[in-house]
């Protein structure tokens, strides 16, 4: 990867456009493949599976993973030499979309398989290590499970205290795992463990290894869980584990590098997932206003259902456009997505969230009975803002590397004035940028001209949030790491920046295709979500100035002295 990034190019104030426009297609040559396995997919589901079954039961028979796996949904991105179907990443999310939105606990027990376990040995398996696991990956007769988290190392992966020490031909892991999907059905542990000496405590070294199940790797049973109840999710345990050295995965003690990777494409499985999810919530929720009737006509007729339907409607859409802007940066050999890829999961569970909130008001009673999908779609939908990262730990993610080169070039300059002939160079680099900022010289020009007034609002956006970044940065410098409030902003400014980018982009070739008459539906989304991300960035804007932080800072630490609520009316 290099850094080609849209979004890493916009904190720094450049709108990188060439690398949105033009939206993304995804690749004609699998497109036939594409299409059968989702069709085989939803015939699988349908036919196969009963859902309230394997919620009740809390388990995925091994019957069912057995036919996913001749399906060929366990090898999706697995290349056809290895016996997979070889799809693009777009085209696993496409499947995966499919999935989520008929069976959420069978897409995230897939997900876990291919877009973390066997995503790791694709990108950093050696070829011995592909031919002797991917074949049986790729048929299901093997499954995958990544064994990241420990209870004293969720976003915190340096404190791993699961150890690999050298023996005379590999190593011998001892420790243990928590919350790891697929845990107790898996046959192939993608495991990460310290290499560094105990006394190292700094930057300890890990590696990666692949561990087969066997004498030693114990798991617990499944996890009692609000949702997703059918799929794995357990405990698992290392107990002088023997592996030999050759199942090293990457390089020895570059197993950070390995779990960063790793994790940034499977962010774009989840996004899918809530893409999929989404979709099922909103045919359900159209399904429903249109059979329910109350004062002699259905309630999807009433100003405020339609609002909520409209809601949806534009929330889906532009996560959707984002998902899949991503999956085409990510198949484009060079591109950086990894600031793009956290943010779809950001976005994604939290649009699905808001979504499934307006399905649960618009099923009212009905909502919370067991008889009706939507309880249980509910519980599913919660565990989106948890996975692979939490929201809360993504979200200074984003903000904290989107700085980065910001701040590293501010640091830069105010070295470079002490030394302006050493360094000219490099402030007429930075004076040019800031040069075509205040001119307002970085146009995005490649969208439609329909699409002229949303796409004047989104350079516009994208100065002001250059500029904010910028204050925020001279403002606090260093101490910036410890401030979460404006990071929070920050992130979230560059989120609804990302998602009107998708949407004007997408609208973009809609438009070009079939026209104004032809792209009605995408246009008329569009400017219904470039309205209310308007609003939302506005508000961002000011709160960077004008907020209660210190106040929330105070009642949130008499919170804790109190012991929690300490008021009452007697």
């Amino acid at each position: 990867m290099n850094d080609q990034s849209f979004m890493k190019s916009l904190f720094a104030g450049v709108v990188a456009e060439g690398l949105i426009f033009p939206y993304p297609e995804p690749p004609s040559e699998e497109r036939p493949e594409v299409l059968r396995l989702v069709d085989a997919a939803r015939k699988f589901v349908s036919t196969e599976i009963d859902s309230a079954r394997i919620d009740a039961e809390q388990r995925i028979t091994t019957d069912v993973l057995r036919g996913l796996g001749k399906l060929g949904v366990l090898g999706l991105t697995i290349p056809r030499e290895y016996g997979g179907a070889g799809l693009s990443i777009t085209g696993y999310a496409r499947v995966i979309q499919e999935i989520a939105g008929l069976d959420h606990a069978v897409a995230v027990t897939v997900g876990a398989h291919q877009s973390l376990g066997v995503h790791a040995l694709l990108a950093f398996g050696t070829e011995a290590q592909k031919r002797r696991y991917l074949p049986s990956l790729a048929l299901g007769d093997t499954l995958a499970a990544f064994a990241l988290t420990e209870s004293a190392a969720g976003s915190d992966v340096a404190g791993i205290r699961t150890r690999a020490e050298p023996t005379a031909d590999g190593f011998r892991i001892t420790g243990s795992k928590i919350w790891i999907t697929n845990a107790a059905v898996a046959d192939l542990f993608v495991v990460f463990a310290r290499t560094s000496p105990p006394n190292e405590e700094a930057k300890p070294k890990i590696t990666a290894f692949l561990v087969e199940r066997g004498p030693g790797v114990v798991s617990g049973p499944n996890l009692d869980k609000l949702g997703i109840r059918g799929a794995s999710t357990a405990k698992v345990s290392f107990d002088r584990v023997l592996v030999p050295r050759e199942n090293v995965l990457g390089e020895e003690g570059r197993g950070f590098r390995v779990a960063m990777e790793v994790l940034t494409s499977g962010r774009l499985g989840l996004a899918a997932c809530c893409v999929g999810l989404s979709k099922a919530f909103i045919d359900l929720s159209v399904e429903r206003v249109q059979t329910r009737k109350t004062f002699g006509r259905s309630i999807g007729e009433f100003g405020l259902i339609k609002d909520k339907i409209a809601t949806m409607m534009a929330e889906a859409f532009a996560l959707e456009s984002m998902t899949y802007l991503t999956t085409g940066l990510a198949d484009t050999s060079g591109r950086d997505f990894f600031l793009e890829s956290a943010i779809c999961k950001v976005w994604g569970a939290e649009s699905l969230w808001r979504t499934a909130n307006e399905a649960m008001n618009i099923a009212a009673g009905a909502g919370y009975m067991r008889g009706l999908p939507f309880e249980r779609m509910l519980r599913d939908a919660r565990v989106q803002l948890v996975l692979e990262g939490t929201n809360e730990i993504l979200r200074l993610f984003v903000a904290m590397n989107g700085m980065q080169a910001s701040g590293k070039q501010i640091v830069d300059v105010a070295k470079a004035v002490r030394d302006p002939v050493k360094a000219f160079g490099l402030l007429s680099d930075f004076a040019m940028r800031k040069a075509r900022s205040a001119l307002g010289r970085s146009h995005l020009s490649c969208h439609h001209p329909v699409l002229a007034r949303e796409a004047q609002l989104f350079e516009d956006s994208s100065a002001d949030f250059s500029h904010a970044v910028e204050r925020a940065l001279r403002r606090h410098g260093k101490q910036i790491a410890e401030m979460q409030f404006a990071q929070k902003r920050i992130a979230d400014m560059a989120m609804n920046l990302y998602a009107l980018a998708s949407v004007i982009s997408r609208t973009s070739r809609a438009l070009e295709r079939r026209g104004e008459h032809g792209a009605r539906r995408e246009l008329d989304l569009t400017r219904l979500f470039v309205h209310g991300a308007q609003r939302r960035f506005a508000e961002l804007l000011t709160s960077l100035e004008k907020n209660d932080d210190e106040l929330r800072k105070t009642v949130a630490s008499k919170a804790y002295t109190d012991g929690g609520y300490p008021l009452d009316v007697y």
